[in-house]
């Protein structure tokens, strides 16, 4: 479904490349809204080790049919070799808002 809601989850190295990089989805009109979370602590396994890094999450509110252009943009301006681009399909919420998230990213044009 195009015009479903999906939220798109990420994580940047820090706080100015997350805030540009959500300036840049609503800018370009692919996401109707982008929340870029308080710094967190990441532990995870990469390339046999176990590695830390201090993150800011990323919270990206679209539509199902704009997931190509999000996860280009997000490749595009992510400094990772493999970044976390992760969608989640919304099953319920506030209409108006789903709507909303809809008229924003051009699914209901």
């Amino acid at each position: 479904m195009a015009g479903a809601a999906i939220i798109v989850l990420t994580q940047m190295p820090d706080r100015a490349s997350a805030l540009a990089l959500a300036r840049s989805l609503v800018e370009a009109r692919v996401a109707a809204c982008v929340s870029v979370g308080a710094p967190v602590e990441s532990l995870y396994h990469w390339r046999g080790k176990i590695e830390t890094a201090q993150e800011t999450p990323v919270v990206v509110k679209t539509s199902a049919g704009r997931y190509a252009e999000v996860e280009a943009v997000i490749r595009s301006r992510h400094p990772y070799e493999l970044p976390e681009i992760v969608a989640v399909s919304v099953t319920d919420g506030l209409a108006p808002y789903l709507e909303w998230i809809a008229e924003e990213t051009g699914a209901t044009r």
